[in-house]
């Protein structure tokens, strides 16, 4: 339990693939992968946050986590009193260039609970600057139709899996028309971009962790590196080296 008009912040690393039980809390909760990915399951919606976003929980929201392995990850934990600015449903969040020099200073020199006055007022700021933008959809939500659910189940397990939607209607004894109908109604996109949208997060991690830009594109399914780059760089905005470079002096500037 938090005390009143408290915010704390913890830094969880984690070196393997760990998987989280059902969870609550009375607080709101920020989470923010520095490196990684870590993925949050609220009813039928998964929230896995690009570069420069993170999950926001509010107070009393049931949910599940899943975090890749070498992962690192910013936990910023709000007293319920403090969370009327931030949206009251889980959302993605933008974490702008104020937002983030705060939290990777507040990472930097371990900052858990404000130890000052100076402190105080920089999480305050920070809570400020998360709520000015607008939450985004579910990064990738899921479905818990009978037919849909299981692929969507499947592909998460194994991105690279590159069987079209008709063979996946065949696999599930559905029709493609079938399919794509519900994708539209639970995920709200179609098929391949939600299939896009789970090879990006994954390969945010895998560039994260170190692995080579033909590797990742190899093992997300992609019949060439040229072919991975594009999607990359259209959804970034860079393409995979330059974004690696980024982390790197990201990750140089909290030594």
């Amino acid at each position: 339990m938090l005390p009143p008009d408290s915010i704390a912040m913890k830094i969880v690393q984690l070196a393997e693939v760990t998987s989280f039980p059902m969870d609550r809390h009375s607080w709101g909760q920020f989470v923010y992968s520095v490196a990684g990915v870590i993925e949050l399951t609220v009813k039928s919606s998964r929230y896995a946050a690009p570069p420069d976003f993170g999950v926001w929980l509010p107070p009393e929201t049931e949910h599940l986590a899943w975090a890749g392995d070498e992962t690192s990850y910013l936990l910023l934990d709000i007293e319920q009193r403090l969370c009327d600015r931030l949206p009251s449903q889980a959302s993605i969040l933008s974490v702008g260039p104020i937002a983030k020099a705060i939290l990777l200073d507040l990472k930097k020199r371990g900052i858990g609970e404000p130890r000052n006055a100076d402190d105080a007022r920089l999480m305050r700021v920070l809570i400020d600057q998360l709520s000015v933008g607008s939450p985004l959809e579910s990064f990738l939500p899921l479905s818990d139709d009978r037919a849909l659910k299981p692929v969507l189940e499947a592909l998460c397990k194994n991105p690279g899996d590159g069987r079209s939607l008709e063979e996946w209607a065949r696999q599930v004894h559905s029709t493609e028309r079938t399919l794509a109908r519900r994708c539209k109604r639970d995920l709200g996109m179609s098929f391949v971009k939600w299939r896009q949208r789970l090879r990006l997060s994954r390969a945010v991690a895998m560039l994260s962790d170190g692995l080579s830009v033909q590797t990742v594109g190899h093992k997300l399914g992609y019949s060439t590196t040229s072919a991975f780059i594009a999607m990359f760089q259209a959804a970034i905005g860079a393409t995979p080296n330059a974004f690696r470079g980024r982390l790197r002096e990201e990750d140089e500037g909290l030594r």
